[in-house]
């Protein structure tokens, strides 16, 4: 019998993901906002469904109350979030906070699937990043002076990175988190942001040749650290994050042309450096002749992507435990096997329709410093979850970077609940104005 249900319940499961990622797109049509309300709420009820059904087909399997009272604490969460949300910032997109708690959600399921344990410890970690985050709108609108910060986001985020290459713990090769009364923290997951702020920060002051060169130095300065404790991943998003915040600010192909052309020579000279490097390129080059060593864990989640097919095994049927940290690099892949491509690719068009909602903000907002940011913020959050997905479909090289909301990872859950929150400050002071000045044209 749960048998049975399983299998219907991956068709159920990829028709409502169907429904709520065309509701994410067309809400971009509407001019109307009782009309976008409404279709919000149609993607809140789809998502409410969604995980009842995927927390009964583990309770069936697993028989654990545990999971029970785990369920009850997801429901009031994701009810209060968006709740809170329109409350407190009657402005707010509700779609980014849709977004948000849907990605969310299919991580917290998949995690409860692998992993209780850590699906635990990451919803915590989800909690107590909302109820933080809940105020980073509010500081948004009112401290008008973060752009002038310049030095103190240089200097800050450089002494962090610093301390990680000094003391940090090596994990898979390389220097990424270190451990603060038993709890691991990853700086570069906030770096990111405060580096995005650098940039923009600087590039909304001038656009001259030196003030580029100038923030090029810094910039370096934080990829370089990156390189020398082998987070190359990481380094990869600071450099793409800045060459397009670049580009943005001054409109010049000839810098994004030197920096693509110099990323190429640093990706060479890396593969060079490093053997972890030379290792992931054999495995992507070449993974099934080195199966059992350097290629066992891509080959593992081509094998799951390939066995899950369009429409999945069902949860509970597929072996997605085989791929080494599955619950981290590669939870795109455990998705794909027991959820089905439609549902995986569905979930990227949900990235994709806060990678747009992103772009849409930066384009509308006048204000350059934060236009900068949210076209920073978009590249770091879109360009992670392409390393991710394309390192689990072998269409590039692995960097061991997470998917965000998805994946198992503190600091890379709260740091893009950080990051959806400042775009959120972001659009509420953009709607602010513009209701402002409508007031003004009326009167």
């Amino acid at each position: 019998m749960i048998d049975l249900l399983i299998e219907l319940s991956k068709y159920i499961y990829i028709i409502m993901i169907g429904m709520y990622t065309y509701f994410s797109f067309r809400i971009f049509s509407k001019r109307d906002e009782d009309a976008k309300n409404l279709l919000c709420l149609k993607q809140k009820v789809l998502l409410f469904l969604m995980h009842f059904m995927m927390n009964f087909i583990i309770f069936m399997k697993t028989d654990s109350m545990e999971l029970i009272i785990f369920y009850l604490a997801q429901v009031v969460f994701f009810a209060a979030l968006p709740a809170l949300y329109s409350a407190i910032y009657p402005k707010s997109s509700k779609l980014l906070v849709n977004n948000m708690c849907m990605l969310l959600m299919i991580g917290l399921v998949m995690l409860s699937r692998l992993d209780f344990d850590k699906s635990v410890r990451q919803f915590e970690i989800a909690v107590l990043s909302g109820v933080i985050t809940m105020f980073i709108p509010y500081l948004i609108k009112k401290l008008t002076f973060l752009k002038d910060l310049t030095y103190f986001y240089a200097g800050a985020g450089i002494i962090l990175l610093a301390i990680v290459f000094i003391v940090g713990q090596v994990t898979y090769g390389a220097k990424l988190s270190f451990e603060i009364a038993g709890v691991g923290i990853q700086p570069s997951e906030f770096v990111k942001i405060i580096y995005v702020f650098f940039v923009a920060s600087m590039l909304c002051k001038s656009k001259e040749f030196y003030q580029v060169v100038q923030t090029s130095i810094f910039a370096g300065i934080h990829v370089i650290i990156l390189v020398l404790s082998k987070d190359l991943g990481s380094a990869l998003i600071f450099f793409i994050a800045y060459l397009f915040m670049l580009y943005v600010a001054t409109h010049k192909i000839l810098y994004l042309g030197a920096g693509t052309l110099l990323g190429c020579v640093a990706a060479v000279g890396a593969y060079f450096m490093f053997n972890h490097v030379r290792v992931r390129v054999l495995a992507f080059t070449d993974p099934f002749s080195v199966i059992d060593n350097e290629g066992y864990q891509v080959t593992q989640s081509l094998f799951a992507i390939g066995t899950g097919g369009w429409f999945g095994m069902g949860l509970y049927q597929g072996c997605p435990k085989l791929i080494p940290v599955v619950e981290e690099d590669f939870i795109f892949s455990a998705i794909s096997e027991e959820l089905g491509l439609l549902f995986a690719l569905c979930v990227i068009l949900i990235c994709l329709s806060c990678f747009v909602m992103f772009i849409h903000i930066a384009m509308q907002i006048k204000d350059e410093f934060h236009c900068l940011c949210a076209t920073g913020l978009a590249c770091v959050v879109a360009f992670q979850t392409f390393l991710t997905i394309g390192g689990a479909v072998k269409f590039i090289p692995s960097t061991g970077v997470t998917l965000p909301l998805i994946s198992y990872g503190g600091s890379s859950c709260f740091s893009t609940m950080i990051i959806f929150a400042i775009i959120q400050g972001i659009y509420i002071c953009q709607k602010t104005k513009t209701s402002g000045k409508r007031k003004k044209e009326v009167s």
